[in-house]
C-alpha cells in the first residue's frame, strides 16, 4: 500500500477554487493589481464599474479571480436576473388573489333562478365572489322574487342582485321583474330560455343549441336531440365544458359583472 504522503505528491499541489460571488450594486471590492477599492455600481459590457469613496468611477474586467472580497481573492459575476411572475388570472379574467382568505360574507346577496345557474357562476366568478365576500343563492323561479324580496328586507349595505333568464321584452319573467320598484334591488338578466343556452354552443362540442318545440320542456327536449340522456346528465356535460368567461356568451358576462359591482359598492356597505 503505498503511503499517504507518497499519493499527495504525486497528485501535485491542489488548487483552491476561487469563489464566484454575485456583483450586487454596493458591494465592496479591491483590485489587487491597483489598490483601487471602491462599491459595485453595475456591470455593463463584460466589466464592472466601481466607485470609490470620493465618487469617482473605474472600468475593471470581470476576470477570474480578479477582485479581493475581505482580503481573499473573488471572481465577480453577472446578478443571475430572476423572471417576475406571470400574473395568474381567474376563471373570470380578474387577477388571482394568491393565498386568498375568503371575506366575511356580505350582507348582501346574488340570487340566481336555480342550480345550475349558481354551479355556473361559481364555476367563472367563484374566484371573485370569495374575495368579495358575496354568497350566491338560487332563488328556484322568479314567480316569487317579490315574496322572497319583501322577507329578505333590503336596506343601506343589504342589496340584492338578481340574476333572470330569458329577460327579453313580453316574457313572463319581464313582466313579473316589472313589478319590482326597491333601489336596493338590481336585476339584470339574459336573453336565453336557460342558462345552459348561455354557454357557447362549441365549448360543449356542438354546432347550435337545437330548437326545441313550444310545450317540450326545453332541458329535456335539448337531452333528447343530443342524445344527452337525462337533464341531469347533460347538466354535467354542459358544466364541464366550461373553464373560463370565453365559453360564455356576452350577454352572460355583462349581467353578473353588473351584478357583483352592485353588491359590493363601497358607498352601500355601511348601515
Amino acid at each position: 500500500m503505498r503511503s499517504r504522503s507518497y499519493d499527495d505528491v504525486l497528485s501535485g499541489p491542489r488548487k483552491r477554487k476561487v469563489p464566484e460571488v454575485p456583483a450586487e450594486p454596493g458591494l465592496v471590492v479591491e483590485d489587487p493589481a491597483s489598490g483601487y477599492c471602491g462599491a459595485v455600481v453595475k456591470i455593463e459590457y463584460g466589466n464592472v464599474v466601481l466607485e470609490d469613496a470620493k465618487g469617482r468611477h473605474r472600468v475593471f474586467p470581470l476576470a477570474p479571480a480578479a477582485f479581493l472580497l475581505e482580503g481573499k481573492p473573488v471572481t465577480l459575476v453577472p446578478v443571475k436576473k430572476t423572471a417576475a411572475p406571470a400574473r395568474q388570472v381567474s376563471a373570470s379574467g380578474s387577477v388571482r388573489v394568491q393565498g386568498l382568505q375568503a371575506r366575511v360574507a356580505r350582507d348582501s346577496r346574488i340570487w340566481v333562478e336555480g342550480k345550475h345557474d349558481a354551479e355556473l357562476v361559481e364555476r367563472v366568478w367563484g374566484h371573485d365572489l370569495r374575495v368579495e365576500g358575496v354568497v350566491v343563492e338560487p332563488l328556484d323561479g322568479v314567480d316569487v322574487l317579490a315574496d322572497r324580496i319583501a322577507e329578505f328586507g333590503t336596506g343601506p349595505g343589504r342589496r340584492l342582485g338578481v340574476l333572470v333568464d330569458h329577460l327579453v321584452p313580453g316574457s313572463k319573467e319581464s313582466r313579473l321583474v316589472g313589478q319590482i320598484h326597491d333601489e336596493q334591488v338590481l336585476v339584470t338578466g339574459h336573453p336565453y330560455i336557460d342558462v345552459w343556452q348561455a354557454v357557447k354552443p362549441a365549448s360543449v362540442g356542438i354546432r347550435a343549441w337545437p330548437e326545441i318545440p313550444r310545450g317540450t320542456e326545453w332541458k329535456a327536449g335539448i337531452c333528447d336531440a343530443l342524445g344527452w340522456g337525462e337533464p341531469y346528465e347533460g347538466w354535467q356535460r354542459v358544466l364541464a365544458g366550461v373553464r373560463s368567461f370565453r365559453d360564455l356568451e356576452t350577454p352572460l358576462i355583462g349581467a353578473v359583472e353588473r351584478l357583483i359591482d352592485f353588491v359590493t359598492d363601497p358607498g352601500d356597505d355601511a348601515p
